[in-house]
């Protein structure tokens, strides 16, 4: 069965709502394909509620962060759950990318040309690690996640200035700060094939944090804002200034921050 509208924002809407993996895979995939085809208009669009439940499966449950399972490498089982919660992160990503298109009718072309690519990427990086997990035996949904990603979807959904600043800009940009050390580790323990899959999650996320990056500094030039002051305005008021180091400096950079940006967010770590 293919896709059922020629409006792009309705068919990133079935999309996001698609409850079943495989099925939002097959739909993704199909409605990423059609848009590059020229088969998809920018027409067609509805409002819709901040709270709309993105579609996912009865499995993962999704617990408080303090209830999640150990993920030290010492053993097998650690081993899948940070694999799973590394796959959990991709699958919540493309809720996230498929929202960014259908939330926000009034941007230029290219704009979802962006969020296509990367919900395409995203897909792909799922499907990577679920190879990992089956690979171990395990599927994705046997460990428990939690919701934190959509959480920050819901709270900035009312203006995509925020969601750029606050989920490719803050979320992903912390993916990659701490990509890296996760490659270590699992290098540590001769697990090269799930480093290698991180390498490819890690160069292709910089390009997703970058689209965040294009599409805030756009919006904050519409609105005749400072970017980093904009930036640092909405870090104090969703996070009360907090963030985690160490910075991936040269990802971030190639990501499109700034100099003045990291050493203002280096300033922040070092009050913690």
């Amino acid at each position: 069965m293919g896709i059922e509208t020629h409006s792009l924002f309705q068919s990133a809407r079935d999309c996001l709502l698609s409850e079943a993996v495989d099925e939002k895979l097959r739909l993704t995939e199909l409605t990423a394909n059609a848009w590059l085809a020229g088969e998809l208009i920018l027409a067609g669009w509805t409002p819709c509620e901040s709270t709309i439940p993105a579609g996912r499966p009865q499995a993962p449950e999704l617990v408080h962060p303090s209830r999640l399972p150990r993920r030290g490498l010492g053993s097998e089982q650690g081993r899948l759950a940070l694999i799973h919660a590394i796959a959990h992160i991709e699958f919540n990503a493309i809720n996230l990318a498929w929202d960014a298109v259908q939330r926000y009718p009034e941007m230029p072309r290219a704009y979802y040309d962006d969020w296509i690519q990367v919900v395409q990427e995203e897909v792909h990086h799922f499907r990577l690690l679920r190879e990992r997990l089956r690979a171990g035996g395990a599927e994705y949904g046997d460990f428990p996640g939690h919701n934190g990603l959509w959480e920050m979807a819901q709270r900035t959904a009312h203006d995509p200035l925020i969601r750029m600043a606050l989920v490719p800009r803050m979320l992903e940009a912390r993916g990659l700060d701490v990509t890296p050390g996760i490659m270590r580790r699992f290098e540590a323990i001769g697990d090269h094939e799930t480093v290698a899959v991180l390498e490819i999650i890690l160069r292709e996320e910089v390009g997703h944090v970058q689209f965040g990056s294009r599409w805030f500094h756009y919006l904050c030039q519409q609105r005749g804002l400072d970017p980093e002051q904009a930036y640092f305005d909405l870090l104090e008021n969703f996070l009360n200034g907090e963030i985690r180091c160490p910075l991936h400096h040269q990802a971030r950079r190639e990501a499109g921050f700034s100099e003045q940006e990291l050493n203002r967010l280096e300033a922040l770590c070092a009050q913690d």
